[in-house]
């Protein structure tokens, strides 16, 4: 076992992302961290090191066990990294994926045909319909 590994190969060799040309461009981009620092894909990472993976709108946070950089199996992953990514980073997670289809991401085009007929229902509130009606007096 290797004592440091690249980031960009220990990014790929524990399944954070799918191929080692997207983590080398997501470092150059500056979406890795490691240690409150930006890095290179050059950067070497050990055991013990904090790495932050932003992936709008959230950003994940794990602790390096062990520096590798041959790609492993899933089932071997939790030996290599601890995920300590803070509960409030999950929530903005479930809030984007409840509330997509109200306020649209920019560069998304157009709304689909379903995508318009639910809000269109949202906007009318067709989900109480006019047959429904509601007695508030006693």
């Amino acid at each position: 076992m290797a004592t440091e590994a690249r980031i960009d190969k220990w990014l790929w060799s524990v399944r954070i992302y799918k191929t080692r040309t997207i983590a080398c461009d997501a470092c150059k981009k500056g979406r890795i961290s490691i240690n409150g620092s930006q890095c290179k894909p050059s950067k070497t990472v050990k055991a013990g090191d904090t790495v932050q993976v932003r992936r709008p709108p959230v950003t994940y946070t794990f602790r390096v066990l062990q520096a590798i950089e041959n790609r492993v199996g899933a089932k071997l992953v939790p030996e290599m990294l601890e995920n300590i990514t803070p509960p409030d980073q999950y929530e903005l997670l479930e809030m984007n994926r409840v509330g997509g289809f109200v306020k649209r991401a920019a560069g998304l085009g157009r709304p689909t045909k379903k995508d318009r007929r639910d809000m269109d229902e949202f906007i009318s509130g067709s989900a109480i319909g006019p047959e429904d009606e509601f007695d508030f007096e006693d």
